[in-house]
């Protein structure tokens, strides 16, 4: 059911950017903790919009400039989203906004409108900072941001790794309207060149999407950064699809009125989506991939993501599709970020019908024609899967979601499963029809590994993971990662 309250809270992004070092904490937002004592919670049941049932409300009703209800008319968008009903109001009035709301809800158009709006009225140099934690998320939401405001000349740029860091810097320098950047490459420009926060120092908006993620440990040095540079009196916005430990500290906090809706019931999926799932020996779950893919046609099927845990694992499968003459595009962080951004265009664009990618396909990215959603590995915690079959099933279709379960995963689904308030279903699949295809497959496996052998691909991964093991360690962070993920799974 819908939460919507006004919490007389300093959210720690809400409040005014700290000065002074911190000692270090084994508490994500320890960064962030100090800036304000903490008190009990006011919390006050707003009664706005509930006269009126948001089923009839318009986005003229929602005080928005007749020019973005046109637009919203030419983008299709008909009639607003429960969260983009509640929140768009309050960031009008100049509150700082917490929205969770399910995934697919429209959260991006309940930030990116109003901010438009505003900016309409006083257009000058950054307006807006918009912070994501994956690169792909970012593309998208520029994309989002220039449909919006193509009536402003917008002026939209998106600063992630994997690019040149000289033309993003210049690009800053130019100060668009809005920013859109991944936590790290932020930093390292705002620390490398001090022309880069005069840039920032009259940013209107500091908006946190996907906040769950980005409140992660990991990122804990880069926001410090990019609070110290923004100015005190501007907005903080934080949407995310689930609730979590970090997002529950900053309702601990008081100073600041700020707004908070809530549209989460915990670990939900859509009632349009079917889940099942198949038990079968590891060493064979490439037999069963093979099978139903083959089957996609019969099935009615145009178009499937499959979710891999790690990167070597989603190169390998990668390489035995295409021995298996399999159509498919590979999203992983060992691409280079042309690379990943070809693969969602491929995939988007229907060129290809199975994406095949990590965990950096699973959050917010908007690929509204997706099928079938396949587990090849089972996530480790709840909120992953959840987000994962996220990606089909969306705005009143019907979807699937077949997990392939090993003797190893039968905790892990379990979870699942006490998480969702439902069982999963068994997917018939006859045994005698995927055998058919067992030299074959095994055959292209033994090509798939042997290719990985000649790119190398080994050492990559072992070198990337040494790495990211010493920036851990380097930042004292090794020890809270671990403790915040015993954390996040006894939170599930």
């Amino acid at each position: 059911m819908d939460q919507e309250v006004i919490v007389d809270a300093n959210f720690p992004l809400f409040s005014k950017p700290h000065r002074k070092k911190h000692k270090p904490s084994e508490n994500p937002t320890a960064a962030v903790e100090n800036i304000a004592p903490k008190s009990s919670l006011q919390i006050e049941k707003s009664t706005e919009l509930t006269t009126k049932s948001t089923n009839n409300v318009t986005f003229s009703d929602l005080g928005l400039s007749e020019w973005i209800v046109q637009t919203c008319k030419e983008l299709v968008m008909k009639k607003p989203t429960a969260v983009q009903t509640h929140c768009i109001p309050k960031i009008l009035a100049g509150l700082d906004v917490l929205g969770i709301a399910q995934t697919g809800s429209g959260k991006t158009a309940a930030f990116a409108l109003p901010i438009l709006q505003r900016l309409s009225e006083t257009p000058f140099g950054v307006f807006a900072l918009v912070v994501t934690p994956t690169r792909e998320l970012a593309y998208q939401l520029a994309e989002q941001f220039r449909a919006l405001g193509s009536c402003l000349n917008l002026r939209c740029s998106v600063v992630v790794g994997g690019m040149d860091m000289l033309s993003q810097t210049q690009s800053l320098l130019k100060r668009p309207h809005i920013v859109i950047a991944t936590p790290g490459r932020v930093k390292v420009l705002l620390e490398e060149n001090p022309d880069i926060p005069v840039v920032f120092s009259k940013t209107k908006f500091l908006v946190l999407d996907e906040a769950d993620r980005v409140l992660d440990v990991g990122f804990e040095e880069e926001l410090k950064v990019i609070f110290q540079c923004l100015p005190r009196n501007r907005q903080t916005l934080l949407f995310s699809a689930t609730m979590t430990k970090d997002l529950e500290t900053l309702l601990e906090l008081s100073a600041n009125k700020a707004y908070f809706y809530e549209a989460y019931e915990g670990f939900k999926t859509v009632d349009m989506l079917k889940q099942q799932y198949v038990f079968i020996p590891k060493d064979v779950k490439d037999l069963y991939l093979l099978h139903i893919l083959s089957k996609m046609e019969d099935m009615g099927i145009r178009s499937a993501i499959i979710f891999v845990q790690t990167c070597k694992s989603c190169h390998l499968l990668g390489l035995l599709l295409e021995a298996l003459d399999q159509e498919v595009a590979a999203l992983h962080s060992f691409k280079s970020q042309s690379e990943r951004l070809a693969a969602l265009y491929r995939f988007k664009s229907g060129q290809v019908p199975v994406l095949l990618a990590t965990d950096v396909a699973s959050r917010g990215l908007d690929i509204p024609t997706v099928d079938l959603v396949i587990n090849y590995d089972i996530p480790r915690f709840p909120r992953d899967y959840v987000h994962r079959v996220g990606r089909t099933a969306r705005a009143g279709r019907g979807g699937l979601a077949v997990s392939f379960i090993t003797q190893n995963d039968v905790h892990l689904i379990h979870e699942i499963e006490a998480n969702l308030g439902k069982q999963l279903e068994i997917f018939e699949c006859k045994e005698n029809e995927v055998l058919e295809n067992i030299t074959k497959v095994y055959k292209a496996r033994h090509v798939a590994k042997m290719k990985m052998v000649d790119d190398g691909f080994e050492e990559k991964v072992k070198e990337r993971k040494k790495q990211k093991l010493k920036t851990l360690a380097e930042k004292g962070l090794l020890k809270k990662r671990n403790k915040r993920r015993r954390k996040e799974k006894t939170f599930e």
